[in-house]
């Protein structure tokens, strides 16, 4: 069905049908297309046409008469959310400083510590059990210099998160623990500047990287004597398809540990800015990661690691019922699709929403997810600075049932 509407009724999500006019009055060689970016919808009522025909059929109608969009409502407890916030922050700060340590000695050629190792392990699985949504929330905040550490600590929260979803025994969560942990050890023998190259790498400088687990496994059979945790470090680039690496195992080849390990590894991969690669919000990497499953990744674990994470994981970018853009804040406990959320962009009116707003998505009835939006589409540079900044203002706001925050 084809409707006409003028530009000031425009906005992102409608397939545009025709354009009133020529070419050269609006200047948009292709008058059929789906309007998905900001600068097109600002250049379209920007253009001075008169009107346009859209399709409903394969977009949005006009922004509905709806009910009034809610301003705030509170977020439980906020400041108990940022009190664990900063506890994990303190723990995390700690444990990659303990990680670049244990990284150093290898360096210098010497053996890993077993004890240490256990201990540290021990530390981040204490630390997941007590509040798992942040440290998990914390551990994804990397940058290009401490990335190897913090990864070794981010992967290693996921794999005590991921284990205690599968129902293992405490002797399992203890050893996955571990195994997240010294997981990339042997990436103490990888040229740095393959490592942190800020594009594609050659063929020949693939294949060096390639040998990681390979190098780390003989490093770790020095000192570690857990079999599965030296397995999970050797095989956790290999596929269920028998397209990995180092061995090219296949399905039942690739035992339990190593396929836990491969999941949590590659989620935290993903979804962390990289020197060749800006990180996937979390909830797009668990759609894509979702596509993998039967070939590279094992369907039911990956189950259990959403329901770990929640269908919409922290630092996730939503799209509102009500047009809003909104970074999942925090979880709501046992609510996996009704987050916290910070309303923080108008897509109708294209413009940031000053100062953001806080939102209760399992206390706001008349709002709800309407999709997952990846931030490729957007051009928001900020995502992390902004959850962050919602941790700091809520700290200095105390919440009653009838107050409303923004941050």
């Amino acid at each position: 069905m084809l409707k006409h509407i003028v530009p000031s009724e425009l906005r992102l999500g409608m397939y545009i049908h025709a354009l009133d006019g020529s070419w050269l009055s609006h200047g948009f060689w292709k008058s059929s297309f789906k309007l998905e970016k900001t600068t097109d919808l600002q250049r379209l009522q920007a253009s001075g046409i008169g009107g346009l025909w859209i399709d409903l059929a394969r977009g949005l109608d006009v922004k509905p008469a709806a009910a009034p969009v809610p301003s705030s409502v509170p977020v439980d407890a906020p400041t108990l959310w940022q009190e664990q916030i900063e506890q994990a922050r303190q723990q995390c700060k700690q444990a990659q400083s303990a990680v670049m340590q244990m990284f150093h000695e290898a360096r210098m050629g010497h053996a890993i510590e077993p004890e240490q190792a256990q201990a540290l392990a021990e530390q981040i699985q204490k630390s997941v059990e007590r509040h798992p949504a942040a440290l998990l929330s914390v551990a994804r905040l990397k940058n290009a210099d401490t990335y190897t550490y913090m990864h070794s600590v981010a992967v290693s929260a996921l794999m005590v998160a991921l284990a205690r979803q599968l129902g293992l025994s405490a002797h399992q969560i203890k050893r996955a623990a571990l195994a997240g942990l010294l997981h990339d050890m042997g990436k103490v023998y990888t040229n740095p500047d393959i490592l942190n190259k800020p594009g594609a790498l050659l063929d020949e400088e693939f294949a060096h990287m390639q040998l990681h687990p390979v190098q780390g496994h003989a490093l770790l059979q020095q000192s570690i004597s857990d079999a599965e945790v030296l397995d999970a470090c050797l095989h956790h680039h290999e596929r269920l398809d028998g397209k990995g690496y180092p061995h090219g195992l296949r399905g039942a080849e690739v035992h339990l540990m190593a396929r836990m390990t491969a999941i949590c590894d590659v989620y935290d991969a993903i979804t962390s800015n990289r020197p060749y690669k800006s990180g996937w919000s979390p909830a797009i990497a668990l759609q894509r990661m979702a596509q993998w499953c039967g070939t590279h990744l094992d369907t039911h674990i990956f189950s259990a690691f959403v329901k770990t994470l929640g269908v919409y994981p922290v630092g996730s970018l939503l799209r509102l019922q009500s047009g809003r853009l909104a970074l999942v804040f925090a979880l709501s406990e046992n609510k996996l699709l009704t987050p916290q959320v910070v309303c923080f962009y108008d897509t109708y009116e294209a413009r940031r929403i000053d100062p953001p707003v806080l939102l209760d998505l399992s206390a706001t009835p008349n709002e709800h997810i309407l999709l997952r939006e990846d931030p490729e589409n957007w051009n928001f540079s900020d995502l992390d600075d902004l959850w962050q900044d919602a941790i700091t203002a809520t700290s200095a706001s105390a919440c009653t049932p009838d107050s409303s925050v923004a941050v």
